[in-house]
């Protein structure tokens, strides 16, 4: 916890030093942050690392499927109203490049660590949390990741009797039945428009009824827990029945979603929520995320979808017909190598608008394009997508790499 007094060993002092010269190196060599390589050696200098650095800090872990990195962000913003945050911000949530970020900062006193869903139980042990945020759980890079449920029973053990005050989604029976092992949960409403993971019950396998906003399992009782904080359209209802209202300039219900969790973690803090939602308002982009560049005369604005639940919610949140879609799918190691996912993925959401198709599995994608009866045109790269559109605004959707590759191409 934070106001410790210097927490590291002469071993640690080396590790971190070693870290980051490594990650200096990998930076002047252009290849990327440094973050993880820097951690992985940091790391094997000092195995503990992770835990001495968190020892000076009040921590909060954020987990989930989709929206982490966003989320971890509006936290840092709101928390930074109470104190000095270190966080990891481009989104490395290994321990790796959680240890990394975390080395860059000695005089913060709150660490904001978003977490990958698969080391969320061995990050928890380490860094001893103040708070965990669980905002949702859907099928995402399935040659890679655990099946949901399995996840979810992976969180249930790892943080069962855990100190910490899990904020947690109340509207996904998955978040729901990971969270109910720990004795401390503050239950936040914020809906949740993807349900094809959560129609089996993960307490005892039957079907799960889903009348309206609630659910429930007619055969074992697990059901939704009442909230104390919830998103109400642009406002966040707080356990005094007060309603904020939520100023950003993030597009989407998502990311009001997002600013609702990020609200109930930072008054665990002691941070007001006015004062929280305020301090949202500074994020106008997240590692390029939602981002507008100008690229050939035209804005192109950047969004990052990663599985069908990732997708169906940015597709909310487009411009409508006759609005361009440029759509760019990857399989390299980051982005999981199997697409089966895109059949899942309710592409008749873009009916009406010109799509162009890029990235390395085009093809793939065209197939399913083809099956959802949309229009469109396999392109070899941007600059010939972009041509073919009109001056104006295109909407530009990627997967992880295929993201990077064109934040890169438009110099982002």
């Amino acid at each position: 916890m934070a106001g410790n007094s210097d927490p590291l060993t002469p071993r640690a002092k080396l590790a971190v030093t070693a870290g980051k010269a490594v990650a200096a190196a990998s930076r002047a060599a252009g290849r990327g942050s440094g973050s993880v390589i820097g951690g992985r050696v940091a790391l094997k200098l000092d195995p503990d690392l992770l835990a001495r650095l968190a020892q000076s800090l009040d921590v909060v872990l954020v987990s989930a499927t989709n929206g982490k990195t966003t989320t971890t962000r509006l936290i840092a913003e709101a928390l930074r109203a109470a104190g000095e945050v270190v966080s990891n911000a481009l989104g490395a949530n290994m321990p790796a490049g959680i240890t990394s970020a975390l080395a860059g900062n000695s005089d913060a006193k709150f660490g904001v660590i978003e977490v990958d869903e698969k080391y969320l139980a061995g990050v928890a042990r380490d860094t001893d949390p103040k708070c965990i945020a669980l905002l949702n759980l859907s099928r995402d890079q399935l040659d890679r990741a655990a099946e949901t449920r399995m996840m979810a029973e992976a969180w249930r053990e790892g943080l069962a009797g855990t100190k910490a005050v899990i904020v947690a989604n109340c509207d996904d029976p998955l978040v729901v039945w990971a969270a109910s092992s720990s004795p401390n949960v503050i239950w936040v409403a914020v809906g949740q428009m993807w349900k094809d993971d959560a129609w089996s019950c993960p307490s005892c396998g039957g079907v799960m009824q889903r009348p309206g906003d609630d659910w429930f399992c007619g055969d074992c009782g697990f059901r939704r827990p009442t909230p104390s904080w919830a998103l109400s359209g642009d406002h966040v209802l707080d356990p005094h029945g007060s309603a904020w209202p939520i100023h950003l300039q993030l597009p989407g219900r998502a990311n009001k979603a997002n600013a609702a969790s990020s609200a109930a973690v930072a008054a665990v803090f002691g941070v007001p929520p006015q004062v929280a939602l305020e301090r949202m308002y500074q994020v106008q982009a997240v590692a390029g995320r939602y981002d507008v560049v100008q690229f050939m005369q035209r804005d192109l604005r950047l969004l990052l979808a990663k599985n069908p639940a990732g997708w169906l919610e940015t597709f909310s949140l487009i411009d409508p017909p006759p609005t361009p879609v440029i759509l760019s799918v990857n399989a390299r190691g980051a982005d999981g190598t199997d697409t089966s996912w895109l059949w899942d993925v309710d592409y008749t959401r873009l009916t009406g608008h010109p799509i162009f198709v890029l990235g390395d599995r085009k093809l793939d994608l065209a197939v399913r394009l083809e099956v959802a009866n949309q229009h469109f045109q396999v392109c070899d790269t941007l600059d010939q997508a972009v041509q073919m559109c009109p001056p104006g605004r295109i909407e530009v959707i990627a997967n992880y790499t295929a993201f990077q590759d064109l934040r890169r191409r438009v110099g982002n």
